[in-house]
C-alpha cells in the first residue's frame, strides 16, 4: 500500500472517544520502548507523525491515525514499565482491553517484540490473548539493526520458542532506522487487507442474494 496522506485523527481512552468510522484498522501492540511509533512514522515515510511520550512508559492513550480514509493504524498503550504504580498499569490495560474487546473495525494486530530481549511475560500475555481472540495477528521484531543477521537469527528463534509461535507463522524483524523490513511487512498488511476486502464482498453478496 502507498499512503499519499495519512493525519494524525485522535487520541482516545475509552470507547466513547473512538472514531465514528467504519474504516478497517489495523492496531499496533508491544512493551513500552519496543518502538510502535518509530514503526509507524517508518511504514508511513513521515519523520514525527506518530509520537511516543517523553518519558518512557508515559504513552497512555491510543492514538488513531488515517491512512488515505482507507484503514486506521492504532497505536495502543504501550505496557510492561516498571516504573510505574500498579494502578497505573491496571489502568493503561484496561484501555487496551477496552479496545480490543469491543472494536468491531480492528481486522489485524501487530505485536511487537523487541528483538534484542527474550519475550516478557507480558508479552506472552498480550500473544496469548490475541490467539484466544482470533483476530489475525503478525509478530514483529523491532530493532533488528542493533544485531548482527546471525544473532537477529538466533533471537528470532527464541521470540519464537518462548511464545510457542507454530512454524508457518512469519516473525518479520524490521528496523525503523535503517528501514530493513518495511516492504515486507507492507507486503503481509496488503495481503491481509485484501482477505478482509475479499470476505467482506462476499458476505455482501450472500446477504444480497437470502
Amino acid at each position: 500500500m502507498k499512503v499519499k496522506n495519512a493525519k494524525f485523527v485522535i487520541s482516545a481512552v475509552s470507547p466513547k472517544q473512538y472514531p465514528d468510522s467504519n474504516l478497517l484498522e489495523v492496531a499496533f501492540a508491544g512493551r513500552s520502548n519496543v518502538g510502535k511509533s518509530s514503526l509507524i512514522n517508518a511504514l508511513l515515510g513521515r519523520k514525527r507523525l506518530a509520537y511516543s511520550g517523553s518519558k518512557q512508559g508515559m504513552t497512555r492513550q491510543i492514538n488513531y491515525y488515517n491512512l488515505d480514509d482507507e484503514i486506521h493504524f492504532v497505536d495502543l498503550p504501550g505496557y510492561g514499565f516498571a516504573a510505574v504504580s500498579k494502578s497505573e498499569k491496571n489502568l493503561w490495560g484496561k484501555v487496551i482491553t477496552d479496545y480490543l474487546n469491543v472494536r468491531p473495525q480492528l481486522y489485524l494486530v501487530l505485536m511487537l517484540v523487541d528483538i534484542r530481549h527474550k519475550p516478557s511475560k507480558d508479552d506472552e500475555n498480550m500473544y496469548q490473548w490475541i490467539l484466544n481472540s482470533g483476530i489475525d495477528y503478525l509478530v514483529v521484531a523491532t530493532k533488528a539493526d542493533k544485531l548482527s543477521k546471525q544473532q537477529a537469527r538466533n533471537n528470532a528463534q527464541i521470540i519464537r520458542n518462548t511464545l510457542q509461535i507454530p512454524p508457518e507463522k512469519d516473525i518479520i524483524c524490521v528496523s525503523a532506522e535503517k528501514r530493513t523490513g518495511i516492504d515486507k511487512l507492507w507486503e503481509a498488511i496488503d495481503r491481509y487487507i485484501i482477505e478482509e476486502d475479499d470476505e467482506a464482498e462476499n458476505n455482501q453478496k450472500g446477504e444480497e442474494e437470502k
